[in-house]
């Protein structure tokens, strides 16, 4: 009987992807030294795929952090376009669209260190 249900559930969960679903990686490093960036925000929305009509139900939207290794691993989405925003401490705040088109795909993604702060005040006062 558990095995039934297990199948049905599997069925279910096929017929709701569609069939072309994609687990994404998000790989976050530092442009500068290459190394992993431990505990960024990592924020991404699904923006729209192939069968809009069938995600009612679908999370479509993760909030996480990445691990040690500056990785975060979504698991099971549909294939579509997906809004990637990336906050962490000392870095650029990063925010741009990509293409998920394959069963596994992974999204490097570099953080640049933050500009000086320009301030009228300072000037004026040299």
């Amino acid at each position: 009987m558990r095995t039934l249900w297990v199948t049905a559930l599997l069925l279910c969960s096929a017929t709701l992807y569609g069939g072309s679903g994609t687990r994404l990686t998000v790989q976050i490093n530092s442009a500068d030294s290459g190394k992993p960036i431990d505990r960024a925000s990592v924020i991404v929305k699904f923006r729209h795929g192939l069968n809009p009509v069938k995600m009612r139900k679908m999370i479509t939207n993760w909030e996480t952090k990445t691990s040690q290794q500056g990785t975060v691993t979504i698991p099971e989405i549909p294939m579509g376009e997906v809004t990637i925003q990336v906050i962490a401490d000392h870095y650029q705040t990063f925010g741009d669209v990509f293409e998920l088109t394959m069963p596994e795909q992974t999204i490097a993604i570099k953080l640049n260190a933050p500009q000086p702060q320009y301030s009228e005040d300072a000037k004026s006062k040299q």
